[in-house]
């Protein structure tokens, strides 16, 4: 039985050929390393930021002003300044390369347009959000760091639930499954799980990415599966039922509450540790050692984001586990595991099906395509030994 998965599995993934399996390999280490030269990036805008002193100019322009004010407007202009120096690196990142690896057909000028609002929006939110975090540090003292951490699991549970219906609808089209054989399947899956047939949808992904997608977003009220075009123009039925079983997974299994658990408790850590290495790490960039000050903001969140990528490698552990679940649960409730390994390998076009254990642990959100397809067939090979 082992021996039988292991050639299916290795015949489903060698059939996209040795010119697609190099390209995925190659776009994914690529995008490995940006994760460790967007590092240096962050570094080199925070000390040109640091440096510049538009911070401190603006605190003194708005002295005046009492201190929410005060604090706002210098984290969004932070925002906004960080946005416009990293648009190079993100044009190189986000879309030139993703377009010559044949990632994406958004024009540029549509990149630009929703990143310009996307932009707003990040400079609007992480002012409010760090205003009160700043409010804290004065208020709380050494403690913080635990409310701030209680404060930003607040905001990641109203982002979860108005995302589905603010924020999202921004950039892409929701749309509702069109009428036909793939809906009815749909549907019935969803009354299966007693998922209200209205929280399963269609947008137009194919608008930023020709990735075979689908998502599961939003909490409570507000939560739904969205299923991406370009997986409905590529997928046969049963792929689509068992991809649609995976995200059915995720909604069922509650996977989503996990990942407000985990980042709330991740940026609580990232809290406490930045407290403790602001000074040497001021120092090192010419801020001021205060970290009280809303000037020194720039600092404080290189050293959050420095923490979250060292945490990686726990992130993606935890995120991988989920993914399992989620595909077992296609597998027994959908009963499809051909047409699951099918659907896995369009993936492989764009994230290397035969990764190294260490790159594997290091950076997949998701198990290896070979891992999850072979899970399919030695699943399938279990269910033929039972008949």
């Amino acid at each position: 039985m082992e021996s039988d998965a292991q050639t299916a599995t290795a015949a489903y993934i060698d059939a996209l050929g040795q010119e697609t399996l190099v390209q995925a390999a190659n776009y994914t280490a690529g995008n490995h390393w940006l994760t460790l030269w967007g590092l240096l990036v962050a570094a080199l805008i925070t000390g040109l930021i640091v440096r510049s002193g538009l911070l401190t100019r603006t605190q003194v322009r708005l002295a005046q002003r009492g201190f929410v004010v005060r604090t706002f407007c210098i984290s969004a202009v932070y925002v906004v300044i960080y946005g416009i120096v990293d648009l190079p690196w993100s044009l190189y990142t986000g879309w030139w390369r993703e377009a010559a690896y044949g990632r994406t057909s958004q024009p540029l000028a549509d990149f630009l347009s929703q990143g310009s609002l996307a932009l707003a929006l990040n400079a609007f939110i992480s002012g409010l959000f760090l205003t009160a975090v700043y409010a804290l540090i004065r208020s709380a003292g050494k403690l913080w760091w635990l409310w701030s951490g209680a404060l930003t699991a607040g905001m990641i549970s109203l982002l979860m639930l108005l995302g589905p219906i603010f924020i999202e609808p921004l950039f892409n089209d929701y749309q509702p499954v069109p009428k036909g054989e793939v809906r009815e399947a749909i549907e019935a899956m969803a009354l299966d799980a007693n998922i209200p047939v209205d929280r399963i949808f269609m947008y137009d992904g194919s608008r930023q990415s020709n990735n075979f997608t689908a998502n599961v977003s939003g909490i409570g009220s507000s939560s739904r599966i969205a299923i991406s075009d370009v997986a409905l123009k590529e997928a046969s039925l049963d792929e689509v039922m068992a991809v649609t079983g995976h995200e059915v997974g995720h909604y069922v299994l509650r996977h989503i509450w996990e990942v407000v658990g985990l980042l709330t408790g991740l940026i609580m850590v990232s809290f406490f540790l930045a407290d403790r290495l602001f000074n040497p790490i001021a120092r090192l960039f010419g801020a001021k050692e205060d970290i009280t000050d809303p000037t020194t903001l720039p600092v404080l969140l290189f050293i959050v984001a420095l923490l979250m990528t060292l945490a990686q490698p726990l992130t993606n552990s935890l995120s991988r586990a989920s993914e399992t679940d989620a595909d077992h649960y296609s597998l027994t409730h959908i009963g499809l595991p051909d047409a699951l390994a099918t659907a896995l390998v369009k993936t492989a076009e764009y994230r290397n099906p035969r990764p190294s254990k260490l790159q594997e642990w290091l950076f997949y959100t998701h198990p290896s395509v070979e891992r999850r397809v072979r899970m399919a067939m030695e699943w399938k090979a279990s269910q033929a030994a039972k008949h």
